[in-house]
């Protein structure tokens, strides 16, 4: 007999060695290390490398790793006249999936020059380029020079959205926020990402896939959706008021439970730690204190935890980040996960095509036009 639940929940739809999420309610490693581990001692540069590459590099790997990196960011000429192009309204989650595609067209997968680790890490290594000075031409007209001396892709970031050196804190909580964000087993840009690559096409297509899946509110926009809802309060109170008011009301509250973890999210506790620094560092006495008291609501109300979304926006806002950036910042991550990914896809590659329920119409007649006016229209639903 078929299994039938809504959105594929709790239906195992593939094997992985990359990462483990959620065993026995909680919990999270990438390629067996803890995500905990991860965030205390590595890069992301080091996650990124492990989860493309399938191992932790050796000293000398890192820091050759980390000059191919930086030799990787430049951008084409020509991608750079697409980005001049596109209107200063657009989405960045836009910018970046065009970005993506047009240096699809011009760096091709099919020549031998650039194979699949040499794409994943030239998009690692390049979204921000490509964000960052679509943002500041039409911001201010200035086509940015995007050599900047920066090791790590968080400082690297940092600086040019700033134009000036980043804080070493900001810096840090960034970078380990990359790492957090890095990967998730199948979740859904990662599950339309191996869809696509099922099909045997190129790479940049399954990571366009990818992209264009975490754009939604309901997967990477929680984080801006979340920030949306704290800058709406002005003091823990307010918003004690305002989010009784929400729940009553059944209004979705961005943030908070997860479809696979039951008991709490492992990356949360971890952001919401850097997020009480910074906010230390900049003097914050609301926005941290509104999100604890939200948190606190949450759980006593609904039962229900903060994820990475919740804690990574205070984060992100207090480093001086455009809201609008914050799903893009999950790109930069998760780019090395969908690499993973695809690559482990084509490995060991079948054509991923599940089965549907209709619930259409039974068979009927065709009827031809001539004689459609005569019928009785059918009843409305």
């Amino acid at each position: 007999m078929t299994t039938k639940v809504s959105g594929l929940a709790g239906i195992t739809a593939g094997e992985t060695a990359i990462s483990s999420v959620g065993k026995e309610g909680m919990g999270l490693n990438y390629r067996g290390y803890s995500i905990y581990e991860l965030a205390e001692h590595a890069c992301f540069e080091e996650v990124a490398y492990l989860l493309i590459r399938g191992k932790l590099p050796s000293q000398r790997e890192l820091k050759d790793f980390l000059r191919h990196l930086i030799s990787l960011r430049a951008l084409p000429e020509a991608l750079k006249k697409v980005l001049e192009l596109i209107p200063a309204n657009a989405h960045p989650m836009d910018v970046l999936r065009t970005g993506c595609s047009v240096l699809g067209t011009l760096e091709q997968e099919s020549t031998t020059q650039y194979d699949q680790y040499y794409i994943a890490e030239r998009l690692t290594a390049a979204f921000p380029s490509m964000l960052l000075y679509w943002y500041h031409f039409h911001k201010s007209g200035i086509r940015i020079d995007t050599h900047v001396p920066e090791e790590t892709i968080a400082g690297y970031f940092l600086h040019l959205l700033h134009q000036k050196q980043p804080e070493p804190l900001q810096v840090r909580a960034v970078d380990v926020s990359l790492i957090l964000y890095a990967e998730h087993e199948f979740n859904a840009s990662t599950f339309a990402a191996r869809v696509t690559a099922s099909t045997g096409t190129d790479f940049y297509s399954a990571i366009c896939s990818a992209i264009g899946t975490l754009r939604g509110a309901l997967h990477g926009g929680a984080n801006e959706q979340a920030m949306e809802l704290l800058e709406t309060f002005s003091s823990p109170e307010q918003a004690e008021v305002a989010l009784q008011e929400m729940l009553a009301n059944k209004k979705l509250i961005m943030g908070f439970g997860h479809r696979v973890y039951r008991t709490s999210d492992p990356r949360s506790d971890v952001i919401k730690t850097w997020s009480k620094q910074l906010a230390d560092d900049v003097g914050d006495k609301v926005l941290f204190p509104v999100s604890e008291r939200i948190e606190k609501i949450m759980w006593d109300t609904k039962n229900l935890f903060p994820n990475l979304d919740f804690y990574s926006a205070s984060a992100y806002h207090f480093c001086g980040i455009p809201t609008k950036m914050f799903t893009p910042l999950f790109v930069f991550a998760r780019t090395a996960g969908w690499a993973a990914h695809i690559i482990e896809q084509r490995q060991n590659n079948k054509l991923i095509r599940p089965l549907a329920d209709y619930t259409g119409p039974s068979t009927r007649p065709f009827i031809p036009v001539s004689q459609r006016d005569s019928i009785a229209p059918e009843p409305s639903e």
